[in-house]
């Protein structure tokens, strides 16, 4: 097995750089991504629509997309969604967002309601897992 800890170019980097965005685990016939969480930030680094849930869940699949799109992924490739959210009374439109990267088989899914996220006006944080096979 080999482990790729990856920060690809196609997202803003890691706030503070303290992290990598990709723990990639190359395996026989395929690889597993595990994604860290993402929050709704442009590419300086700064919240986008901060307390808007719509805004700040589309950015956060744009990045999630690109992250999964460097390493061969897509959503169709995703096992599991762990979505933490600071009030769980915007989960609608937090759904209504999520369910149109995911219309085929729906993944595993965790949510859960947080007192806060690490950075200020951020309302929710995705986390996926996917799997991702060798043609």
């Amino acid at each position: 097995m080999t482990v790729i800890l990856d920060n690809p170019a196609t997202v803003p980097a890691p706030y503070g750089d303290r992290f990598a965005h990709v723990a990639r685990f190359d395996l026989p016939g395929g690889a597993l991504l595990v994604l860290s969480g993402q929050v709704g930030v442009d590419d300086a680094g700064a919240v986008v629509a901060p307390g808007d849930v719509r805004a700040q869940s589309e950015r956060i699949f744009e990045l999630i997309g690109g992250l999964l799109a460097a390493h061969g992924a897509t959503f169709a490739d995703v096992m599991h969604v762990r979505t933490f959210m600071t009030d769980l009374d915007d989960l609608a439109g937090y759904g209504a967002v999520r369910s149109r990267y995911f219309a085929g088989a729906k993944p595993a899914s965790t949510t859960v309601e947080v007192n806060r996220l690490f950075l200020d006006g951020a309302v929710l944080e995705v986390e996926v897992t996917a799997a991702v096979t060798r043609n």
